[in-house]
Parts: C-alpha cells; sequence; structure tokens
C-alpha cells in the first residue's frame, strides 16, 4: 500500500476558491508531512500543463496518486461542466502515469440536512435516477476507454450516492469492468455503513481507498439535528485520525488480508481558512497510520 495525501486536506475543495493556498505550498507541506503521492484535487488547482506539474512533483519527490471529480451527477443541467471535468482530470492524470479516478456525485443542496437518514432524505424518480447513473456510467466509460484509468464511485455525504442501497444500486447497474469501488472509511461510517463490511463485501472490486476519521459525538448531532455537511465540517467532525470511531488498525488488517496493494489517500477535509494547522494536520495523520500499520 502507498500513501497519499490530497488537497482537501488543506481545505481545497473548489479550484476557483480565493481562499485556497497555493499549489505549490500544499505540494511542499505535503511532502515535508512524509507523504508518498498526492491526489489531483479538483481540475485546475494543480497545473494542467503536463510538464509543469511532472517537475513539480518530481522535485518534491511526490507521485501524482489520483483525481477526483466531484461533481453534480445528478443534475442533468451541469453534464456539459461535469464532462469536461471528467476529460479534463483523466488527461491530467494519464499524463502522469497515474490510474486511479474517483467518481463523487456532489452536494444536493435538498439532501445536506438528511445526513445519515436515508428515509429522511429526498429520492430521485425513476426517471432522473436513469439520467443519474447513465452519466456516471459514462464517465467511467470515458475514463477507462479513452484514458486508460480505473474509475471508481465513491458515497459521499449529502450525493445521491450516499447511502447503502444507492450505492449498491449503481454498482448492480454500471459494468464492472468500468466502474469499481472507492471507500472512504468517515463518508460511510456517516451513511450508517461499516466500512470494514462494505470493504469485504466489495473487496474483489475495490480499486481505491479514501483514509478519514470521524468523532462519533460530533457525527450523532449532525444526524440527529439535520446539520448541514459544510457546517459539520467546519465544526471538525472528520477529525484528527485516531480521535474518532474509525478503527485504523483492523482496516489495515483487512486491507493486508484481502490483498490490497493500491493508493490510501488521507483527506482531512476542512475549510481553507480553518484556524488549524494543515502541515501540522498532515504530519500527525501520517504518524498515527504508521502506528497502525500503513
Amino acid at each position: 500500500m502507498k500513501i497519499g495525501n490530497a488537497p482537501c486536506s488543506w481545505g481545497v475543495e473548489f479550484a476557483d476558491d480565493p481562499r485556497n493556498p497555493s499549489w505549490q505550498d500544499v505540494l511542499d507541506q505535503c511532502a515535508e508531512a512524509g507523504f508518498e503521492g498526492i491526489d489531483l484535487g479538483p481540475v485546475g488547482f494543480l497545473p494542467e500543463d503536463a510538464d509543469v506539474l511532472r517537475d513539480a512533483l518530481a522535485a518534491r519527490g511526490l507521485t501524482l496518486s489520483s483525481g477526483v471529480v466531484f461533481q453534480p451527477f445528478h443534475d442533468p443541467a451541469a453534464w456539459d461542466r461535469t464532462r469536461d471535468a471528467v476529460v479534463r482530470t483523466g488527461r491530467s492524470l494519464a499524463a502522469q502515469g497515474a490510474r486511479q479516478l474517483v467518481l463523487i456525485d456532489s452536494i444536493a443542496p435538498e439532501r445536506t440536512q438528511t445526513l445519515g437518514r436515508p428515509a429522511d432524505a429526498p429520492q430521485l424518480d425513476a426517471d432522473a435516477w436513469a439520467g443519474f447513473s447513465s452519466r456516471l456510467g459514462e464517465a467511467a466509460r470515458i475514463a477507462t476507454e479513452e484514458f486508460g484509468l480505473t474509475a471508481s464511485i465513491h458515497a459521499h455525504a449529502g450525493g445521491y450516492c450516499d447511502f447503502a442501497e444507492e450505492h449498491d444500486r449503481l454498482l448492480a447497474e454500471i459494468d464492472e469492468r468500468l466502474l469499481k469501488v472507492c471507500i472512504d472509511t468517515a463518508h460511510a461510517t456517516l451513511a450508517g455503513m461499516d466500512p470494514l463490511a462494505l470493504t469485504e463485501r466489495y473487496a474483489t472490486r475495490l480499486a481505491h481507498v479514501h483514509l478519514k476519521d470521524i468523532d462519533p459525538v460530533k457525527k450523532t448531532a449532525v444526524v440527529r439535528d439535520g446539520i448541514e455537511f459544510y457546517v459539520a465540517c467546519a465544526d471538525d467532525m472528520f477529525c484528527r485520525m485516531g480521535k474518532g470511531e474509525v478503527d485504523f488498525a483492523a482496516f489495515h488488517e483487512l486491507l493486508t488480508r484481502i490483498g490490497y496493494d493500491g493508493w490510501c489517500t488521507v483527506e482531512q477535509d476542512c475549510a481553507p481558512d480553518a484556524a488549524i494547522s494543515k502541515v501540522e494536520m498532515a504530519r500527525a495523520n501520517r504518524e498515527y497510520l504508521a502506528s497502525v500499520g500503513f
């Protein structure tokens, strides 16, 4: 297993957020904290010029591990923008020899206050779901057939692939040759899924791992009180690793047993202007993971 980090650990969720740190600082601090690689983050944050990015990574001893397309696949009106993000991300990954593209349905405003409550969350009707599934399938096809990547689906709080039924339904509908699984330890936990049991179930389809912890007290309040996702993030619901409820030692043991040898990407979701020291958090997370085998 190889351990990387991601720009979201520096608060970079959207490439055009004026609060973002510089991409050079993110790469510097990721390497300084002891990581082997880094995710591309939102396309346009790291340089899209392949030579510039290749030289910047090499200068810091980093590898581009993966990329994420965090877009509203549920919204047909946004498909042109979403497809463009898939193509640009795929092009950047392929140019650096990276192979993992993670697809995430981004947060739908009508779902952001029903986190962890599948019975209360708004649902797509049959036609809307068919379009949603089709767009994700097409994104996976583009990644696989046009760029030689491995595409995986990531269940994410507040999107329309969040809960177990939705996750399983998409995986049943989209060809396994095109769409694999990315397990996110904290998002699975928030949605009421056991990340270890989920990994066991999809062991032969597992392509990528996102490592994240979650504070059980704050999680309970978010689910009970309908706290909005970004408010919960700002309140450190996704806490420093080892301080929450995810059993990373058991997770490492499971990944070892099933023979997983890919990238594990740390995602310490936070706001760009959060008061925490991003590099100190990254270093602490890397040290904790090493202590439990990663």
